[in-house]
């Protein structure tokens, strides 16, 4: 049985894993030699609109006041800005009732805790603007970042808009990570906005168009990641949502592996949630059937697959060894011979060398382009790191956020 595991299945998981891949790594690098010229674009527009923003906050006396500052100091005029305390018990209310009379155009709502959908969706019954921006409270645009993403909203069919994010903590090890981390993230997103396959516009920046939200009934309370299933749903609706990569907002990154990995894994809970909610629309409805479902649920069931064989071989291995050190010192042979240091050289061995080569390029290209100073000599370390240990750990996030969406586990700290 053994051997036909290691012989017929293994091959497959390992061409199955290369195919995808291959894949993305094609599809993204023709997208991108087809659009490089256009990458850092973004469409002007002569037409005003009015921009009310939406800030939730829950116990965010650290960050609210920066934060406030740092929306108000945008070069495009904010109709309203409404902080949606929701149930804080530490100084947030305060210190926003302190800024209401520098700020004539902010709003407080205190309100009991009720999760960050039901907030925004109280905000946006609020609104008073064409466009509704939802800014995370630790979060902090850029000035030119609304002038910038406005210009999408001249074609009627644009539901929702974003931007790039930079971790504004980015001194230690474990933040550093992150910087390259969402650099990726932000180009990728970017490429995959010119097939209409964005699949989030995340909550530290995101401009939607009210009248949009309104149709698809505003957040979804109950999804761990109302970001991810708010765009699901525009998509559903048949709404574009864009990218936009010459602005950005700084947004707080954890820095403690405990709070990364409750964070990931809520995302990947989100995730799960917005698969079973719109699964009757697999290989139906657009780029969301064709392209967004199929590539969640590819990533769902390659990460768990492969970890369950790499835990397989990993043991079985283990247990061979164990088992023939053990007899072999009782017979008298060498435990050692010229023969274990041979290596079979195989196809997929290759592939497997070239597939991560090729990734490391890829990454180090999107840093070049995005302007990332990652190749300097004391940040090597943390580039080998990241591809090797880092985005190694985000198979068993998959298979504890698996357990617990079963379990109905909702933590979002």
């Amino acid at each position: 049985m053994k051997e036909i595991v290691k012989m017929e299945i293994l091959p497959i998981i390992y061409l199955c894993y290369m195919f995808v891949s291959i894949y993305f790594l094609s599809l993204f690098l023709l997208l991108y030699f087809k659009n490089r010229k256009e990458l850092f674009t973004y469409p002007k527009t002569s037409k005003k609109y009015t921009i009310s923003v939406l800030v939730p906050a829950f116990n965010e006396e650290k960050t609210i006041e920066n934060t406030i500052k740092a929306i108000f100091s945008s070069r495009y005029p904010i109709e309203e800005l409404i902080v949606l305390n929701d149930g804080s018990t530490d100084n947030t209310s305060k210190i926003v009732k302190k800024l209401l009379k520098k700020y004539s155009n902010l709003r407080l709502v205190d309100k009991k805790n009720s999760g960050k959908g039901d907030s925004l969706n109280q905000g946006i019954k609020l609104a008073k603007s064409e466009l509704i921006a939802v800014v995370d409270a630790d979060s902090y645009p850029a000035k030119d970042a609304f002038g910038k993403m406005i210009g999408f909203f001249d074609d009627e069919t644009v539901g929702a808009a974003t931007c790039v994010f930079v971790p504004r903590n980015k001194s230690k090890f474990f933040e550093r990570l992150q910087v390259i981390e969402y650099n990726v993230i932000a180009f990728t997103r970017k490429l995959l906005g010119y097939v209409d396959a964005i699949y989030v516009t995340p909550g530290p920046l995101a401009l939607y168009r009210k009248s949009a939200l309104e149709k698809i009934g505003g957040f979804d309370p109950k999804n761990m990641t109302e970001d991810i299933e708010a765009t699901w749903h525009l998509a559903y609706e048949g709404y574009k949502r864009k990218m936009c990569l010459s602005t950005y907002a700084t947004t707080t990154v954890p820095n403690k592996l405990k709070n990364w990995y409750r964070q990931r894994r809520r995302w990947n809970i989100g995730g799960l949630e917005c698969i079973s909610k719109y699964k009757k629309c697999f290989l139906k409805k657009g780029m969301l059937g064709f392209f967004i479902l199929p590539f969640f649920v590819l990533q769902l069931f390659l990460g768990v697959v492969g970890l369950s064989i790499f835990t397989y071989l990993i043991v079985t291995r283990t247990i061979t060894n164990y088992l023939y050190a053990r007899y072999s010192v009782n017979i008298g042979t060498p435990l050692v011979t010229m023969n274990d240091f041979y290596i079979t050289p195989s196809f997929l061995n290759y592939l497997g060398v070239v597939l991560f080569v090729i990734g490391v390029i890829f990454t180090l290209m999107i840093l070049f382009i995005m302007k990332e100073k990652i190749l300097q000599r004391q940040n090597i370390f943390n580039l080998g790191f990241y591809f090797i240990f880092y985005l190694s750990i985000y198979p068993l996030i998959m298979i504890m956020a698996i357990y617990h969406y079963f379990r109905g586990t909702r933590e979002w700290r």
